[in-house]
């Protein structure tokens, strides 16, 4: 099953969802701590990067305190769709909002600051009403 690749409709019916989950991003050795519940691992030559719920966080972990939530925006955008990411990416940056993004197979996910979450939201609900 393929997604949408059409940018007008792929902006159209993005459909974002705020989770109410708290999030944080953490490092590990890579390989470690396998037996952990994370949304995401990542493995990179320094370690390995986790995406894991804030209640997820285990007490071996130093953790910066940083929180973070997520956006799913509910379409189904194909992986080689081209210019969604730079269009909620170009209208987060106009409200100053950092984003960290993951691609599903489905849909795209991103990570804002908590503080920032709500702003974010009205961005990304105006990117849809404006296209």
């Amino acid at each position: 099953m393929t997604g949408e690749r059409d940018l007008k409709k792929l902006l159209t019916n993005m459909a974002p969802e705020l989770d109410p989950a708290r999030y944080a991003f953490l490092t590990v050795p890579a390989g470690a701590l396998r037996d952990i519940e994370s949304l995401m691992r990542f493995s990179e030559s320094e370690g390995d990067t986790l995406i894991v719920a804030e209640d997820w966080i285990p007490d071996t972990v130093v953790d910066d305190g940083r929180r973070y939530r997520r956006i799913t925006l509910a379409v189904h955008s194909s992986l080689d769709a081209v210019g969604l990411t730079a269009a909620f990416a170009s209208r987060l940056t106009l409200a100053g909002i950092s984003a960290n993004v993951v691609a599903g197979y489905f849909h795209d996910h991103i990570f804002v600051p908590e503080a920032d979450a709500e702003v974010a939201m009205d961005a990304l609900e105006n990117l849809t009403a404006s296209s």
